[in-house]
């Protein structure tokens, strides 16, 4: 019973850290949305917490792209880039890439590894949907640090979403 309550509480602390995380970032950037990409095996995953600007663009438990998502890709967040994407559509991405990122609204992306000491945990991303965006150099330094303070964390580091 003990063992139970301790993971309930773990789980709990995580969660309130996920998303005063989350709404933070989506506060700073004024963007549409902010989301958290968990992976639950390799390369595979989904949404598991998620900051708005409206309900509409929810798209909490969506798995993403995994079939983009490989490891070329995989290993550059692992070395620890940073993407920004002004306008998805300049971007120069894979067509399955930019067909994934156009049906979930996305017009502009700004993404950040959340990186553990088992490797890549998941994907910090933040999207604007309504409209293109310029990320700056403080934009990256502000979501860079909130991943950080994510895979330090105690609570994410000794359990999953």
């Amino acid at each position: 019973m003990r063992r139970v309550a301790d993971r309930l509480a773990r789980t709990l602390k995580r969660d309130a850290l996920v998303q005063e995380i989350l709404d933070a970032l989506q506060t700073y950037y004024g963007c549409d949305r902010v989301v958290l990409y968990y992976f639950y095996r390799q390369w595979k995953g989904q949404v598991t917490a998620e900051s708005l600007s409206a309900l509409e663009y929810s798209i909490y438990g969506s798995t993403g792209a995994d079939d983009c998502f490989n490891d070329e890709y995989a290993q550059l967040y692992l070395d620890g880039r940073v993407r920004t994407m002004d306008d998805v559509e300049m971007a120069g991405l894979d067509p399955c890439h930019l067909s994934f990122l156009k049906n979930i609204q996305v017009r502009a992306n700004l993404v950040a590894p959340v990186l553990t000491g088992q490797g890549l945990w998941g994907l910090l991303v933040a999207h604007h949907c309504q409209q293109t965006r310029h990320w700056s150099a403080q934009d990256v330094s502000k979501i860079q640090t909130a991943a950080q303070k994510l895979a330090t964390s105690p609570s994410i580091r000794a359990s999953t979403p």
